[in-house]
């Protein structure tokens, strides 16, 4: 293993990498993969890219480019240090001054968190994924640079412009899980210290993967969805979807378009109308069947529950969010729920409290809750033998850990599901682990960056999986459920399982919650998962 044995070697051997992850220093996965070197092979980055681009590890997630002049080199590093000064005002930095204040200025160095991390702790224990690591070299820049206090009490480290470069592609190495801010004894939020980096790099410097900005945020705002998807074409895919639904479940729907007035503005994650339709379809048939009064919206960005800006840019995220509202106030309606979307819940609640006021700040909930109340009020006739195959649960980070949001999924489970087919992850709840698509990685796939993702951040998630189903036969002719309810997470939990070709070789399915709900209806033909892999 190759791997950094200070936090000053950030600054040292320019040009190479900092660490190396070998497969046979990782920690086998349960059968039926646990043959480490019948592993998919790693993909290495080409001399090509190492010479064009910043090197900090085994692959690259930002495409930093190697400055060609001492201007560019003095451009990085002011660039950075004039961003984290800004950090320390109220005026640049209204989300998250007080938490980033207490988390810079105080840790106790019991490395607590890094027990915590499954990046970490799949690495091998890389110091490099430490998550203290990144930290520690953030608080010495602004205690050296920016506060000019003592290195003997706040500790040393030279600055250029390939630790500031590292520092950006290593703020990409965490994926935002927040777990280790939860163990913390004195709550300080390494995750969100690694988010502010991404800040800085992208509000004053202009350096953010593009999946994220020019394809995600940037997109969105423009046409209307970060798939691409305009208002016209979104309408045409949902009647598809309307008819290919009413197909399968032998019930006629139609999905309603701005109705003024409805009680809910349902909002999806776009990427379920493209990726998987049977989600807007499942939540089209039990909305209709429960007598909801919903619509959604064909505004630009109001069809389209993302929010990439979350992760990396606060101007982003609010143009979103205040688009998010400024339609669900247009339409009158009295509350919106969100999707099967953990970011678009983080984004659109937690923070977005801090810019939804006035005429904006109307009522926002987890579909979750209202899926546990359509169960609770009996107007769905449910026969849970229907649903008679072992079903695990994933917790996504930002709707349980941040929310809390943890007993309304399970109690919908209970309902739809035989006695003795679920099986709880261990651990579950707020203490589970992240898919390894969090913070933009399930979509960010440029260079190798896929294979590192499902190395290292998605690795802890399918260990799980597999330990959950551990009593059950490990083929496809014995198909086992993952109910995944969050579209970020689906698409890495899709991506891990194509990896490890888990579907041919253990029967490992994944879906969302609302499918199980339909397939469970007793209006609905029989089979609305049809157990076809996509």
């Amino acid at each position: 293993m190759k791997e950094p044995q200070s936090v000053k070697d950030i600054a040292k051997n320019s040009g190479e990498p900092l660490a190396r992850i070998e497969a046979l220093e990782q920690i086998p996965l349960p059968p039926p993969f646990d043959k480490i070197d019948e592993e998919p092979p790693f993909a290495q980055l080409t001399d090509e890219e190492r010479e064009k681009y910043v090197v900090l590890d085994d692959t690259i997630a930002v495409n930093i480019p190697k400055p060609k002049s001492k201007e560019e080199e003095d451009r990085l590093v002011k660039g950075f240090l004039s961003g984290l000064e800004k950090l320390m005002t109220v005026e640049d930095n209204w989300t998250f001054l007080q938490p980033f204040e207490m988390s810079m200025e105080h840790c106790a160095h019991c490395q607590t968190c890094s027990d915590a991390c499954p990046i970490y702790e799949e690495s091998g224990e890389n110091e490099l994924y430490r998550p203290m690591y990144r930290s520690e070299i953030l608080r010495r820049i602004y205690f050296k640079y920016v506060k000019k206090a003592s290195t003997k009490v706040h500790g040393d480290i030279d600055l250029n412009w390939e630790v500031v470069a590292r520092l950006i592609e290593l703020s990409y190495r965490c994926n935002l899980c927040r777990r280790c801010a939860q163990t913390c004894p004195i709550g300080v939020d390494n995750a969100l210290l690694s988010r502010e980096i991404r800040k800085i790099a992208s509000m004053e410097m202009g350096i953010v993967p593009k999946e994220l900005h020019a394809d995600g945020s940037v997109l969105q705002l423009k046409v209307g969805s970060s798939t691409g998807m305009t208002p016209l074409v979104v309408k045409d895919n949902i009647e598809f979807i309307d008819e290919d639904t009413a197909e399968r479940t032998g019930i006629e729907i139609e999905t309603p378009w701005d109705v003024q007035g409805a009680d809910i503005l349902l909002i999806h994650n776009a990427g379920e109308i493209m990726a998987w339709p049977e989600n807007p379809g499942a939540f089209a048939t039990v909305f209709e069947a429960a007598g909801l009064s919903w619509t959604l919206s064909s505004e630009i960005v109001a069809y389209d529950g993302i929010n990439y800006g979350v992760w990396y840019d606060d101007i982003q995220f609010a143009r979103v969010a205040i688009k998010h509202a400024s339609a669900a106030r247009d339409l009158g309606v009295k509350k919106i729920v969100l999707g099967e979307c953990g970011h678009a819940h983080k984004a659109l609640t937690v923070i977005a409290d801090k810019i939804l006021t006035g005429d904006l700040n109307i009522p926002r909930e987890s579909s979750m809750v209202t899926l546990r109340d359509i169960i609770r009020s009996g107007k769905l006739k449910l026969d849970p033998s229907r649903n008679d195959f072992p079903v695990t649960l994933h917790d996504p980070c930002n709707l349980v850990r941040l929310m809390g949001i943890v007993s309304p999924q399970r109690e919908i489970l209970e309902a739809i599901l035989p006695p003795g087919r679920f099986r709880e992850m261990t651990p579950h709840g707020v203490e589970n682990y992240c898919c390894g698509g969090g913070s933009g990685f399930a979509i960010m796939s440029g260079h190798n960056f896929s294979d590192w993702r499902h190395r290292l951040t998605g690795r802890k998630k399918f260990r799980q999986i597999l330990e959950a189903f551990e009593d059950e036969p490990m083929d496809i002719e014995h198909p086992k459920y993952l109910c995944a309810p969050c579209s970020n997470c689906k698409g890495q939990i899709r991506d891990i399982i194509a990896y490890y070709d888990a579907w041919e070789k253990a029967g490992i399915y994944y879906g969302g919650l609302v499918e199980l709900i339909v397939n469970a209806m007793v209006d609905v033909q029989p089979g609305f998962i049809d157990w076809e892999w996509h």
